[in-house]
């Protein structure tokens, strides 16, 4: 159609609109929506041409805006569905601009938002993305007036009117970048009170916009947005990470001023790459890796000294791990010094997921910076430190698998230097094992050749009294012996030469730890790396060291001193080995059992003796070395702590050396004969103790002395036996009735030992005195007492030596 027939055809229009544009001005509500539908009808309805189309926009254009403003909701609807339509179709639509920006600007951008219907302000903002799309580059001049509607749109409280305000941000900052950025700072502040909207469309849109923003804008105002996009990665939509893998990506890749911020993007993208969900974690490694790309080429001169070495995987390198590419790790490592006091931060912040991700993203940097992760071993040593302590189980399985790549990468020489310090002198007294712990993953990340030599240092360092006795722990002790299995499993046969100090160890754990099992299977693995065929092998091999170890400190031990337990430890489980080596035995248990030492500890050892002797052909007699030694125990040891003192603790130490001695006499490690010889010592220290308050003590007495009379009973003099007899019989009115009964039986065995050397004529009036005693109790209330005194007095009866005496007092 030409361009006359054109503007006839839209005058006809137009003079078939004029009554109802009048209309428009009506007072009737009614009458002013009939008039806007009938507008609509004659125009958009009807398929005008474009250029008709133009002409009647061009007219109509004032008196739709005027109906913005409209009280009426549904003038207002179909005036802004008009302009949409004529925005769409005209083929100038940029000669609207001087009137509707200015009349959306007041709508939307004022302070007040003039619009009130939420649904028609969704309309508008798309009426106003539509004109973005359309008329691009020609609403430059219009910037203030854009910035004003999308700084009061993104903050709407309707959701969908801020999706709308972000997708249309999107599309003006591409429409015109080389003016948008002047003013673009000033739509950070809305978009980051946005960014966290309930609504996950809504927080994407956001991040989508805040992209846009920060491309085309200065790019000053990165520092502001990355901690909110941080925290976006931990939303629980996958599409909200989503969008911020592909933003941060992005401004990675394309931002102008990349190369500063750098130390802040990296971070964010690399966290994406421990995404949960595969889509994300691809995305944000595809993107990692053009990034490295880009940056290689863009710096190929600088890299070129280093291209050949660097391409050179590093020794022992991870198995089934992909390396980084150059230019990743050159961008980690020229950015650690930065990135490192920032993780420092964020592994002690309070928020879970905070944590989780930071010990991620820990990994994965020293992944890429791999030995240049040296000089910055002090604060990542801390850092893994105090991310062991965490109470969150994945912080710290994750912050193990980041030592451990640091011991690959680190020489042992560097981090031990350091790293045993630590163990020796823990900075934490509350965590004492976070150094222990992060040693045990280094040392799982070290190689065999670099660690062998170190292997003596290390031993030596956890079998120092500091470390291995100062603390009872049981996370400190199961760090301990973490590092005692990682040493065995990393350099097997070659801990042959630090056997000594790694049983030390094991035997300090087992000593202070309330579950022997934990150090079992230590025990046998170190075992097996020596080809031993038992741990009875391993403490045969090792006896006298392990003795002299504890010789050593022996005049200052206590009931408290750990010293006392690893002696129980060493002589139980090492069954008959322990025989083998009496001699070096000896000194050292009476030492620590003289009557000045802590009576606690005596007490103990000598409940760990009396279960050892009595079964001494198994343990402390196995050779029969002990029975050599057996004389000069019970005259060293056991007799003075039989010595009467006053109070309740001497008494139970007194109870325990009875029982010691009782387990001495019945297991068959000291002689008739030597018996005999130290019986004018003995037998008055067990009469004594028959006197004892304690129960068990008059017990045991009278025990043992049924075991001496067992033993010794016929060999002993006429004169020795008189003095025992009397004392038992004080004991059948004793208020036990079990120490009633042992005393009868001892009894009992006394009238077995009278041979014919004692005369009945000569001590008659010792056999008449008991005799008249034991009848007294045939009349005992109880039964089994008169019975046992019965059974005694005719079981004698017959005795040759003494029958005449017996039926005289009968």
């Amino acid at each position: 159609m030409a361009a006359g027939d054109e503007q006839h055809a839209a005058s006809e229009v137009l003079r078939g609109l004029a009554r109802h544009l009048n209309c428009l001005n009506e007072d009737n509500k009614a009458t002013r929506k009939r008039a806007i539908e009938q507008i609509k009808r004659e125009t958009i309805d009807k398929n005008l041409s474009s250029g008709v189309l133009q002409e009647v926009f061009s007219a109509l254009l004032k008196p739709l805006l005027k109906c913005l403003s409209d009280p009426m909701e549904r003038c207002r609807e179909t005036a802004i569905m008009m302009l949409s339509e004529f925005i769409r179709c005209v083929p100038k639509p940029e000669e609207s601009l001087p009137y509707l920006m200015p009349c959306l600007a007041q709508r939307l951008g004022e302070k007040d938002i003039q619009e009130p219907a939420e649904e028609l302000r969704l309309s508008a903002m798309q009426m106003l993305t539509l004109t973005v799309e359309v008329c691009g580059k020609q609403l430059a001049p219009y910037l203030n007036e854009m910035i004003n509607i999308l700084q009061r749109t993104i903050a709407d409280p309707f959701p969908e009117v801020k999706r709308e305000s972000c997708k249309c941000t999107v599309k003006f900052a591409k429409a015109v970048p080389e003016h948008f950025h002047m003013q673009a700072e000033s739509l950070v502040k809305p978009l980051m009170q946005t960014i966290s909207h309930q609504h996950s469309r809504v927080r994407v849109s956001v991040i989508e916009a805040t992209g846009a923003v920060i491309q085309h804008g200065s790019g000053k105002n990165i520092g502001d947005v990355a901690s909110h996009l941080a925290q976006r990665l931990f939303d629980d939509s996958p599409q909200v990470r989503k969008a911020v893998t592909i933003v941060v990506g992005d401004w990675l890749l394309h931002l102008r001023d990349r190369y500063s911020y750098f130390h802040t993007l990296v971070p964010l993208l690399l966290s994406s790459i421990s995404d949960e969900i595969p889509e994300i974690s691809l995305l944000a490694a595809d993107s990692w890796r053009q990034v490295g790309t880009q940056w290689e080429k863009e710096n190929e001169e600088d890299l070129k000294d280093k291209m050949d070495f660097l391409l050179t995987p590093p020794p022992f390198y991870p198995a089934g791990v992909e390396r980084p590419g150059l230019g990743c790790r050159e961008l980690v490592v020229r950015n650690l010094g930065r990135l490192v006091p920032a993780m420092t931060h964020d592994v002690t912040d309070w928020l879970v997921a905070t944590r989780v991700r930071t010990s991620q993203l820990l990994s994965v940097l020293l992944l890429h910076a791999e030995d240049h992760s040296t000089q910055h071993l002090q604060p990542l040593l801390a850092t893994l430190y105090r991310a062991c302590t965490d109470s969150e189980k994945d912080v710290v399985s994750n912050c193990l698998a980041a030592a451990k790549l640091l011991g690959t990468f680190v020489p042992p020489e560097v981090f031990l230097k350091l790293l045993l310090d630590h163990v020796s002198t823990p900075s934490s007294p509350s965590h004492p094992w976070a150094p222990l712990m992060v040693l045990a993953a280094l040392l799982g990340g070290c190689s065999k050749p670099l660690l062998k030599p170190h292997l003596t240092e290390i031993a030596n360092t956890l079998a120092q009294p500091d470390v291995c006795q100062e603390y009872q722990q049981v996370l400190y002790l199961e760090q301990l012996l973490a590092c005692v299995d990682v040493l065995l499993h990393q350099c097997e046969s070659d801990c042959c030469s630090v056997s000594l100090q790694l049983l030390q160890v094991l035997v300090t754990v087992q000593s202070l730890c309330t579950e022997p099992h934990l150090s079992e299977k230590s025990a046998q693995f170190l075992c097996k790396v020596q080809s031993l065929d038992s741990v009875t092998e391993l403490y045969r091999q090792h006896m006298d060291q392990l003795l002299g170890w504890l010789s050593a400190s022996v005049n200052n031990w206590s009931s408290y001193s750990p010293q006392r337990l690893q002696l129980h430890i060493i002589v139980t489980q090492s069954g008959p080995v322990i025989g083998e080596f009496v001699s070096r035995l000896m000194p050292l248990l009476q030492n620590c059992l003289q009557p000045d030492k802590d009576p606690e500890m005596r007490m103990s050892i000598f409940t760990m003796l009396a279960k050892l002797l009595l079964d001494a052909a198994n343990t402390l007699d196995s050779q029969g070395l002990f029975r050599n030694e057996s004389e000069k125990f019970l005259c060293d040891v056991l007799l003075p702590n039989l010595v009467w003192q006053a109070g309740r603790t001497a008494a139970a130490v007194r109870t325990a050396a009875l029982s010691c001695l009782l387990a001495l006499l019945h297991g068959g490690s000291i002689t008739p004969g030597q018996l005999l010889c130290i019986e004018g010592k003995l037998s008055p220290q067990v009469l004594s103790a028959l006197t004892e308050d304690s129960q068990m003590g008059r017990l045991m007495a009278c025990r043992s002395l049924s075991c001496i009379l067992r033993l010794i009973g016929t060999s002993l003099d006429p004169e020795a036996l008189n003095k025992i007899y009397p004392e038992l019989l004080k004991r059948l009115d004793d208020s036990s009735e079990e120490v009633r009964s042992v005393a009868l039986q001892a009894l009992g065995l006394w009238l077995s030992s009278l041979t014919e050397d004692y005369s009945p004529q000569v001590y008659a009036p010792h056999l008449q005195f008991l005799f008249r005693e034991l009848i007294v109790y045939l009349d005992d209330p109880n039964s089994s007492v008169q019975d046992q005194v019965c059974e005694t007095l005719v079981h004698y009866r017959g005795q040759k030596c003494i029958a005449g005496s017996q039926e005289d007092i009968l």
